[in-house]
């Protein structure tokens, strides 16, 4: 059995999903998995649904992408490190899988609007990676990001809590919330802040799958 199988049967897959999760061996191809699973409008409430979770269900929403991507990337040697982008009240936070190509971090990210997604390779810290969503990350013409957290390593929590979990996979989000999150404003920035221009707002409302 190769190492991928391995890891994918130890951390509870069956086969036909360490096989597919395994076979997108680079983070563009990740990316293009989770760009392509149907949006979970959470129809009949919220979810938080693990990495089996999303497979069966062939959908996903931000951090239900994050941990199908962080286990990709895992089953092709890369650590599955999640930060969170925490968002001013009123918006919500946003998580996406991280990754490194020599020196420097990209993001996988699952977004249903059309600026919160991947990150070529190219930022020099995390701080430079999560300060590139800022212009689009909106509430209507409002620019609303404000932290972002420490990298969380998967591989120091439980895959019952994030892989195979049924249900809401309220640890995790937990875990995320309460990481050490860094402001990106400073101190007297918010109140200074430039609302977003109408056709940057007119685009922001394009949707992959709309409800």
């Amino acid at each position: 059995m190769n190492p991928q199988m391995k890891l994918g049967f130890d951390i509870g897959l069956t086969g036909a999903m360490a096989t597919r999760l395994a076979g997108l061996r680079t983070p563009e191809r990740i990316q293009d998995f989770v760009s392509h699973l149907r949006w979970n409008h959470q129809t009949d409430g919220p979810t938080a649904l693990s990495v089996v979770g999303v497979l069966r269900q062939d959908q996903a929403h931000c951090i239900e992408g994050a941990f199908v991507a962080a286990c990709a990337l895992w089953l092709n040697g890369h650590p599955p490190l999640l930060i969170d982008l925490g968002a001013a009240r009123g918006d919500v936070d946003h998580v996406m899988a991280i990754f490194r190509r020599g020196r420097y971090w990209g993001a996988i990210s699952k977004s249903n609007s059309p600026f919160l997604r991947y990150r070529d390779p190219i930022y020099r810290n995390l701080r430079e990676l999560a300060v590139s969503f800022f212009p689009q990350y909106v509430k209507r013409r409002r620019k609303t990001l404000r932290t972002y957290s420490l990298p969380v390593d998967l591989r120091r929590h439980d895959p019952t809590l994030w892989v195979t979990r049924d249900g809401f996979c309220h640890e995790m989000v937990d875990v995320l919330t309460g990481a050490r999150h860094f402001n990106i404003l400073p101190a007297d920035g918010q109140s200074k802040l430039r609302p977003i221009d109408e056709i940057e707002a007119r685009a922001n409302t394009l949707r992959d799958f709309p409800q």
